[in-house]
């Protein structure tokens, strides 16, 4: 079929149970973890991510957890340089690579590569940010909508990153993300090139998830009220009480950490926080779904059933990734 090495990926909404199927995979496969998460990445927020507990890790080892300060931002380009070089060390072992995780625009960066953007322009950043103060956030996701509908369309209104990023790339360069993606689109075409095939593996696409949605939606509740009695509050206080960090950052900005820090700075009551930081969850796995929706090649997995690893393995072995 191909002479390119195999790696796997294991996609999934948040909460659907991906890291517990990955571990059984590397139980009887030659396979090592690396993860896709955006959250991971960053050291001592442990509780508010899910993160494996260390004993897991020491076991498992997953490549791209705790390799940053919560002071630092890590973009889609980042991990692609990191995720590659982690890949090449693994196929070079003779072993797989397994990714494992839910930042779908981490696997598409991977797949596809990434658009030439601007660098980052801190005046035009802190200008949208001001503007973001005084507006609101549903203005600016206005204004994208006028310059770069597609991307608006991709872009939920409280996601100020994505949203920050896609105005500061018009503002800087005269162009959208749209159009800088078209033209990469055309010139990878004109070298005869289609866009997944810049990644040179041969990738099995797995993903996971309770066929019924009302499950999920259970399991995020339940693991958000287990994440605060596990100390998550405590957590974000020990983040709060570092000077260097603030509510503006990628690190608090996720998930969770951003409805405790308004807890902490007393916007919200406890009652409000927690039911923000499912809902908030919620949306989140929506749109993953959405990503997974549009991946092509992807075999899913009912995260209910008994038998996945078995489905998994026959599913491997179909498309030759084992032989």
């Amino acid at each position: 079929m191909t002479q390119l090495p195999p790696a796997i990926f294991l996609m999934g909404p948040t909460a659907a149970g991906k890291t517990d199927l990955a571990i059984e995979l590397t139980k009887v496969l030659p396979c090592e973890l690396i993860s896709v998460d955006s959250a991971l990445v960053y050291r001592g927020m442990d509780i508010g991510t899910a993160k494996p507990s260390k004993e897991l890790l020491a076991q498992f080892p997953h490549r791209l957890i705790d390799i940053l300060d919560p002071s630092e931002s890590y973009s889609a380009a980042d991990f692609r340089t990191d995720a590659l070089a982690a890949m090449a060390d693994i196929t070079s072992r003779g072993k797989i690579p397994l990714l494992v995780g839910g930042t779908m625009l981490y696997y598409k960066a991977l797949l596809e590569g990434l658009a030439d953007m601007p660098p980052a322009d801190p005046s035009v950043r802190a200008e949208l940010e001001d503007e973001a103060a005084r507006l609101g956030w549903q203005a600016l996701h206005d204004q994208l909508a006028v310059v770069d509908p597609e991307s608006a369309a991709r872009i939920h209104p409280n996601d100020p990153q994505r949203l920050t990023r896609a105005l500061e790339v018009y503002r800087v360069s005269g162009l959208t993300m749209t159009a800088h993606r078209q033209r990469q689109l055309a010139q990878s075409t004109e070298a005869g090139a289609s866009g997944r095939s810049q990644l040179p593996y041969t990738v099995a696409n797995l993903a996971i998830a309770p066929a019924n949605r009302q499950v999920l939606h259970q399991r995020i509740a339940q693991r958000f009220t287990q994440m605060l009695e596990q100390g998550f509050i405590d957590e974000v206080v020990a983040l709060r009480s570092r000077s260097d960090l603030h509510a503006g950052l990628p690190s608090i900005r996720a998930v969770g950490y951003r409805q405790v820090w308004d807890h902490l700075d007393g916007k919200l009551t406890s009652a409000e926080m927690q039911e923000r930081g499912i809902i908030a969850t919620r949306q989140l796995a929506k749109r993953q779904f959405t990503w997974l929706r549009s991946w092509a090649d992807l075999q899913w997995l009912d995260s209910l059933d008994c038998d996945n690893l078995p489905r998994a393995l026959k599913y491997l072995g179909t498309i030759s990734i084992l032989s």
